[in-house]
């Protein structure tokens, strides 16, 4: 398990609107950030991810290294489209930030997302590539969207920053598919622990062999993607409200598992219970039986107790959703 600290470089451009990625470059690649993040974290427990933007007025860190997904999702969340990308800014800006990780014992790499045209010319790119050399730094580049016109580029600055094989580049053509496909099945996070597969980081239990089942591949991996939008929107959502995060992430659960609704009833329960307990004690608004009026003279303890209480009315409403009782509120 490699000890690294890792800044990932993504493109904010005004090419990242264009739709040749679902939902778009932007969306694609924000999918893609939330993979890497989670691979390497876990990977090693002591590792760091951190992200900035490469375009609108200057490259600007969004958030340095961390272990925190909610920072790094209300980050991507928040970020505006605009301008021209400065590959080799942002790039700069990048190594900086690696340069004052408090853990020295980290190894430093950048990973930088090019969906759209490389302003800068080859030589220098090339000594860019040799000042990261000189100084330690991997590179991974995930080239998409301009992929065919940003190649050669990118290869030679690539093999200026190799020493190795610790550098990488991933070209990916556009089409219906996710570009953690591809980093997956690149050796980009082989040093991570990461095997070639379809799906999210983190060790989620739902791999398939798309060579073997390319349809049920398919639908996992756009299962997962729906459901890491849900997390991105959540977290986004809480960070504005001033929420705790632990509020904002949704539980995640198996892919076209007929709990899903089940699972999201209760979290939203267990919201509506929440919000009535921090605006007063209001006994009489909900009836919960006799255990009602010694919850809210208890204490926290006997709170749980009325929030489960609260959850079981609510799933006892769903079973009964098909009668029309509107009247369950006494």
């Amino acid at each position: 398990m490699v000890l690294e600290a890792c800044m990932i470089v993504i493109d904010n451009s005004e090419y990242m609107r264009n739709g040749d990625f679902q939902p778009t470059r932007f969306g694609a690649q924000s999918d893609a950030v939330s993979s890497i993040f989670q691979t390497k974290v876990d990977s090693n427990p002591e590792n760091t991810v951190g992200v900035m933007t490469m375009a609108g007025k200057a490259p600007e860190v969004l958030v340095t290294p961390t272990q925190d997904i909610g920072k790094i999702l209300s980050a991507l969340h928040n970020t505006k489209i605009g301008g021209e990308a400065d590959i080799a800014t942002g790039i700069q800006v990048a190594q900086l930030a690696l340069k004052h990780r408090p853990n020295k014992s980290q190894r430093q790499r950048i990973v930088v997302f090019v969906g759209s045209p490389v302003n800068a010319d080859d030589k220098s790119l090339v000594r860019l590539g040799k000042k990261l050399k000189k100084n330690n730094i991997a590179i991974d580049i995930i080239n998409f969207g301009e992929e065919e016109e940003n190649e050669g580029k990118l290869e030679e600055f690539v093999k200026a920053t190799d020493s190795g094989n610790n550098s990488h580049l991933v070209s990916v053509p556009p089409g219906p598919h996710l570009l953690s496909d591809f980093i997956f099945a690149s050796p980009m996070l082989e040093g991570d622990g990461a095997a070639p597969r379809g799906g999210f980081g983190g060790g989620d239990d739902f791999t398939v062999d798309p060579n073997m089942d390319p349809e049920l591949a398919e639908a996992l991996r756009l299962s997962l993607a729906e459901e890491r939008a849900r997390e991105a929107a959540a977290a986004a959502t809480a960070a504005a409200a001033g929420e705790p995060p632990a509020n904002a992430q949704a539980v995640a659960s198996i892919p076209g598992d007929p709990m899903d609704e089940d699972e999201a009833m209760l979290q939203h329960a267990l919201a509506l219970s929440q919000a009535e307990g921090a605006a007063g004690d209001h006994d009489g608004d909900v009836h919960m039986g006799d255990e009602a009026p010694a919850s809210a003279a208890e204490g926290e303890e006997d709170e749980e107790d009325a929030i489960r209480l609260a959850i079981e009315m609510s799933l006892r409403e769903k079973e009964d959703d098909g009668e029309g009782d509107s009247s369950h509120k006494s």
